[in-house]
């Protein structure tokens, strides 16, 4: 949510921060502004709207100067408005300051705040910031920053500029992230890394309580006691190029179709004679056979990932699983202990929940282990151990690959702990290995369908727009689907949600006589997840109860499925076969591809829809 870009060095700050706020367009937001010093003064400026908007008023107002920071907001606290909109300034004009997060006690602040005489001109929890800092400005911006920021209650990254003091910019952290990008003789401040990757590769990730001071020469990082900390750049080992359309419509589509390379990678690195390794990891082997039981933990999409997870480990790995969203494990005190693996999944290793939820289960004296796509991220570093997913940058708001990148990565957990435990004999778990290596050209097989504009889903996709609107924008979908692919019913449903703005519900199959039922006319278009499992002919009987009230059916199946035409389903879509425990990395594809040309053909902002953003960092 929200993204911050800051600058100090040689070149023009102001094209310095459109260009890395427009790397960060992805997270998610409603006004963009910029501050640059320019010669002894601040200015600033901010939009309502789109990034070009603020864009377009610097080309036609260029601001010189070459130190500077920006932001993109994602409202929470005020309404979308350019005096809302960042940067925020103190009484005096001398200070500005960008800010992510959501500080909770600001109108406390701001009380006490306006009694001494402070004015304030937006709505925003951001704007205690400015002025704290200007009532503690005795001549050093640093210290100023700190006495503020001890003042704040919440989560934060700022970054700091004051006209007293033109040669530094100031930021600091707590539960929001914040990176320091260093290159020679410029240095940068950002919520995210691919703000920085045009100018420079290596990354310095702050922790919570940092205060950092970059100069056009060097950094700086302290703690909130003002001891110095000794921090080592990690080198980004991702070029820009890979957060780029390619050549695709939109970012969500390319990462759909990166999906089988992602998972060829996946496999090829961590599988090797026949094991699973995992060389980051640094829990033992001996503390997965003393586990009693696992709890995973994530938000929207990784969610799904984890209830397909504890299908496959319950399974195969013999060990009770039970799943849940971040926010709830955070606030109903769960029954974990020292023999619980916590498993906390986050595409970006930052979200607030998540985090919460790890430092919760920490303190219950649980083992954690994090599966996150970020190098660096909080997530990665709190965790005992790490698993990243090695997916690539993500830039749709939607997620597709990293989803289906952590499938692949429960599926390798799956195979290590059953070997550790001896839960499967070699030769299952041989023959279970050499199903898993099959998926990536399996996914990319089925990819090369639909590499044409013309094929089958988008074609179903503007059969339901026609539907939708005879019926007065009444129609919406279901989808149903039993065991390891009833999470991909639930996900199936929040893609369409997410980027068409489409009613849509996931449920188990099982349950449909048990409430769904009643939604079914002629109005709902179902989609049933019916490819070949130990649960085929229940679903067929779900099938046969949804044509009898008219229920308009898009059926998932196996190649050469020929049941499927006696029934009477209004659309099949067909994937190849594999063992079922496999069929979540297949049969999400159609499903994400069912989401895309339905947005599509409603004229929808795919790679950015409304009020959603990328990485959730506030509560």
């Amino acid at each position: 949510m929200c993204g911050i870009v800051g600058y100090i060095g040689y070149r023009k700050a102001q094209d310095v921060i459109l260009r890395g706020l427009g790397r960060l367009e992805y997270r998610g937001y409603d006004s963009a502004g910029a501050a640059i010093l320019s010669g002894k003064k601040v200015k600033i400026i901010k939009k309502q709207g789109k990034l070009k908007i603020l864009a377009a008023e610097l080309s036609d107002n260029p601001i010189a100067g070459t130190i500077g920071i920006g932001h993109t907001r994602w409202a929470t606290h005020g309404v979308p408005s350019d005096a809302n909109a960042h940067p925020h300034s103190d009484c005096a004009g001398k200070i500005a300051v960008v800010h992510n997060g959501i500080i909770e006690n600001y109108l406390d602040l701001k009380r006490e705040l306006k009694k001494s005489g402070h004015r304030f001109i937006s709505e925003t929890d951001t704007e205690v910031i400015p002025h704290l800092i200007e009532k503690f400005y005795k001549g050093n911006l640093e210290e100023a920053v700190r006495n503020a920021v001890k003042m704040l209650k919440g989560s934060y990254a700022i970054a700091v500029i004051h006209e007293d003091e033109p040669s530094k910019v100031v930021g600091a952290r707590c539960d929001s992230p914040l990176i320091v990008g260093v290159g020679k003789d410029e240095n940068f401040l950002a919520s995210d890394v691919p703000a920085i990757l045009d100018y420079t590769h290596n990354v310095i990730y702050l922790d919570n309580h940092d205060i950092v001071v970059i100069t056009k020469d060097g950094v700086t990082v302290k703690d909130m006691s003002g001891r110095i900390i000794r921090k080592k750049p990690s080198l980004i080992n991702w070029d820009i190029s890979q957060a780029e359309k390619s050549g695709y419509k939109h970012f969500m589509l390319k990462e759909i179709f990166e999906q089988g390379d992602v998972i060829e990678k996946i496999i090829d690195e961590r599988i090797r004679d026949g094991r699973v390794r995992f060389d980051e990891l640094k829990i033992k082997d001996a503390d997965f056979k003393g586990i009693k039981n696992i709890s995973i933990v994530a938000c929207g999409t990784a969610y799904h990932a984890g209830l397909t997870g504890k299908y496959m480990l319950e399974e195969y790995a013999k060990v009770p699983c039970s799943v849940d969203t971040s926010s709830e494990f955070r606030y109903r005190n769960p029954i974990v202990n020292r023999d619980t693996l916590v498993i906390i999944v986050s595409q970006s290793g930052e979200t607030a929940d998540s985090l919460a939820a790890l430092r919760e289960a920490k303190k219950k004296g649980c083992r954690v282990l994090g599966i996150c796509n970020v190098l660096g991220s909080s997530i990665a570093r709190e965790a005992h151990g790490v698993i990243y997913t090695h997916a690539g940058p993500e830039i749709a708001v939607a997620s597709t690959k990293a989803y289906t990148a952590q499938l692949a990565t429960f599926y390798l957990i799956t195979l290590h702990l059953a070997y550790i435990r001896k839960t499967v004999s070699a030769a299952g778990l041989k023959a279970l290995i050499k199903e898993f290596k099959r998926c990536a050209g399996l996914m990319n097989d089925l990819l090369s369908e639909y590499k044409s504009d013309y094929n089958i889903i988008a074609a179903y996709a503007q059969e339901f727009k026609k539907y939708y609107h005879l019926k007065h924008n009444k129609s919406y979908f279901l989808y149903l689907a039993r065991n390891i692919n009833y999470p991909n019913a639930l996900e199936g449903a929040l893609k369409l949600k997410e980027i068409s703005y489409i009613s849509a519900e996931g449920y188990p199959a099982g349950e449909m006589k048990h409430g769904p039922i009643a939604l079914i006319d002629e109005n709902p278009w179902v989609v049933c997840i019916a490819a070949q499992s130990k649960t085929y002919d229940k679903m067929l009987s779900n099938i046969q109860e949804i044509k009898a009230r008219g229920g308009i059916l898009i059926a998932i199946v196996t190649e050469g499925d020929k049941e499927m035409v006696h029934h009477n389903v209004n659309y099949t879509i067909e994937i190849p076969p594999v063992d079922e425990l496999f069929s979540p990395l297949l049969v999400v594809i159609p499903l994400q591809l069912m989401a895309y040309y339905v947005a599509l053909e409603f004229g929808h902002d795919i790679d950015q829809p409304r009020n959603l953003a990328k990485s959730v960092t506030v509560e």
